[in-house]
């Protein structure tokens, strides 16, 4: 029987949930056109900042960090450079739309997280 470690369970499962979110209310906004979900789309960018908020939080352990803010920096950096790269490249058939928008709502994840995992980071560097 295997032991694993239930340190990070939480911010793995927010992870998790958060990128299947965002690929779903990037898709269905788009190509899939789900009236509830088009809806609900301002509510379902909340979560998808309370779970980065949760990752942040929780997920990243002081030993991570680096590795995360150099990963969530590109994810950042390429996703906001990829919205308006992408609608623009493949304009008239619809897929540029649907990645804007899952790039949009990665966004709204990685953000918060990473902004999270630096003040942690920093404070810790200061020693407050």
């Amino acid at each position: 029987m295997v032991i694993r470690s239930q340190e990070n369970s939480i911010g793995a499962w927010a992870f998790l949930i958060g990128v299947v979110l965002a690929l779903v209310i990037g898709l269905s906004a788009t190509i899939f056109s789900i009236p509830t979900v088009v809806k609900y789309s301002t509510q379902i960018y909340a979560v998808l900042v309370i779970l980065g908020l949760v990752i942040g939080f929780a997920g990243v352990s002081g030993r991570d960090a680096q590795s995360f803010l150099w990963a969530g920096a590109v994810l950042v950096i390429v996703s906001r450079f990829g919205i308006d790269g992408v609608r623009g490249s493949v304009i008239g058939i619809g897929v540029g739309d649907a990645v804007s928008s899952v790039f949009a709502a990665f966004l709204a994840m990685f953000v918060p997280a990473t902004i999270v995992v630096a003040l942690k980071t920093l404070f810790s560097i200061a020693k407050i």
